[in-house]
């Protein structure tokens, strides 16, 4: 009997991103009603946020 695949988990996906070493995700914030937001939010959340290895060690469970 052929092993089941894992569906992927679409919430994950679309927050995480899996790099050679670690999980690279994006800031929150950033999608609508920007106008209102500070021009020092909008650059902070341009720099690219890593995931801490003890979350990614959890993450590991999760297909994304």
């Amino acid at each position: 009997m052929p092993k089941l695949k894992l569906k992927t988990h679409k919430g994950s996906s679309k927050v995480f991103t899996k790099r050679k070493n670690d999980v690279k995700m994006g800031h929150q914030g950033r999608n609508h009603n920007t106008g209102k937001k500070s021009s020092s939010f909008s650059r902070a959340g341009r720099k690219v946020a890593t995931l801490s290895k003890a979350d990614a060690n959890r993450l590991k469970k999760v297909q994304f």
